[in-house]
């Protein structure tokens, strides 16, 4: 139950804050009476699928999946998770490697996503190429990709 507790409080904290490190979320917890050590921190972020996306005051944020990502289909995300075998970022392109025939469906997920970082997105028979700004960004996207494939 504490975990739980736990887990909904940090969801409310990276939602009304900018929260960079595990340190600061550890401090805010604190302030909220939770007694967390910074491993009790590093799992809830795995658990909770976080991920880091720009920040507006500081340069990075935690964030979990937006509306768009947790509005997905159950079985839209299941067949993002059954087709797609590898995502890579490359400079500030992303390679989605898919199973044979799968380029367009991976391709129809991500273009419902509607991510402000891509800029375009190109699928082929086992392939995707997504095309953002910078290195940054897609580092973040495919961050973001890689934590739909894992829930």
């Amino acid at each position: 139950m504490l975990r739980n507790a736990r887990h909904t409080k940090i969801l409310e904290i990276i939602e009304k804050m900018e929260i960079e490190t595990q340190e600061e979320l550890c401090e805010q917890l604190a302030a909220c009476n939770f007694s967390v050590t910074q491993a009790t921190v590093s799992r809830d972020i795995k658990e909770l699928h976080l991920f880091k996306v720009k920040g507006n005051q500081k340069r990075f944020r935690y964030a979990s999946m937006t509306e768009k990502e947790s509005g997905l289909s159950e079985k839209m995300r299941a067949l993002f998770r059954t087709c797609v075998l590898e995502i890579r970022a490359v400079g500030n392109l992303i390679v989605v490697k898919t199973l044979n025939g799968n380029g367009a469906n991976a391709g129809v997920v991500i273009d419902h996503l509607d991510y402000r970082e891509v800029v375009g997105c190109i699928s082929g028979d086992d392939t995707v190429l997504i095309i953002c700004e910078n290195n940054e960004e897609a580092k973040l996207v495919t961050e973001r990709l890689n934590a739909i494939v894992k829930s």
